[in-house]
């Protein structure tokens, strides 16, 4: 399958923008439809290819912009570029101030926790809604052996890199349904090559597991000004996620006692592609 293809755009019938970010790179994004702005926010290994039934769903009232990050989905690769989260917040920053997106509905999952808390907590008040799905703007020392393998130095960018083994293990360790092969090959497609993995490989050596990492105190600076976010959030949850489980739901609810919540027993980590027919009902709820 390819961009170019019928069985491609069926699934994902978008027209692709471009931002030149101060870097000199290129992100891609989606930016469908009028009105109030959601903004969704993708992590790692996935692009705005995950989020393509909620962009369905809500262009017809709303104007929807879904990033790919630097060195995602159809965003430029640089092989020498910083991919750290304080670089990802910056470029979603920058997106926000181009599009001039004000009152925004932020949608986030994965590592696009920590960026779009990481952008929410620069400007609260332009603010309007929160909705978190299976991910963390936090830190913690809970981490997946599988995933504790790829952040090895020299090894675990090798086999992520030379391997996909990353993303390619995602498209049936992260969902509790069997994903059709046109789906598989979609969250695929911008992953193909040693060169195009550079990203993947990269999220998963930028998750701060101590003090020394670089990162630590960027995420530790976010997780200081969540509270800070006022605005009506509702938190959706893949109960059968193997990385962000029920430790990371709760850490949440902790922060936000007062978020809307929809707990999805039977859903993992891609709970969109799990449980979208329980999900949009209560976002269109939440966000109408």
């Amino acid at each position: 399958m390819n961009l170019e293809s019928e069985s491609f755009k069926k699934h994902y019938p978008f027209s692709q923008n471009s931002l030149v970010l101060e870097s000199g790179h290129t992100m891609n994004y989606v930016d469908e439809g009028e009105g109030d702005p959601i903004v969704m926010v993708h992590g790692n290994p996935t692009w705005s290819f995950y989020y393509r039934q909620l962009i369905n769903e809500f262009k017809a009232k709303y104007r929807v912009v879904v990033p790919d990050h630097i060195g995602c989905g159809l965003s430029e690769k640089p092989q020498k570029y910083s991919y750290t989260l304080e670089n990802h917040v910056k470029n979603l920053n920058a997106l926000v101030k181009k599009l001039d997106l004000k009152n925004i509905t932020l949608i986030v999952h994965d590592w696009g926790g920590a960026i779009g808390m990481g952008h929410a907590v620069t400007d609260p008040s332009n603010i309007k809604k929160i909705v978190i799905l299976n991910s963390a703007a936090f830190l913690s020392q809970s981490i997946p052996p599988s995933i504790n393998l790829c952040k090895l130095p020299v090894v675990g960018e090798f086999i992520v890199r030379q391997f996909n083994a990353f993303a390619y293990p995602a498209t049936f360790m992260a969902v509790e349904k069997s994903l059709p092969q046109e789906i598989k090959e979609g969250f695929l497609l911008p992953y193909g090559n040693y060169h195009d993995r550079v990203a993947v490989s990269n999220f998963v050596k930028d998750i701060p597991m101590n003090e020394d990492h670089k990162t630590y105190p960027v995420l530790k600076g976010i997780e200081e000004s969540l509270n800070n976010l006022k605005c009506p959030k509702l938190v959706i949850w893949g109960g059968k996620d193997f990385c962000f489980h029920d430790e990371f739901y709760n850490r949440w609810l902790e922060i936000y006692p007062d978020a809307q919540k929809l707990y999805l027993q039977e859903a993992g980590h891609y709970l969109l592609e799990d449980a979208i027919e329980d999900i949009i009902p209560r976002l269109n709820e939440f966000i109408n």
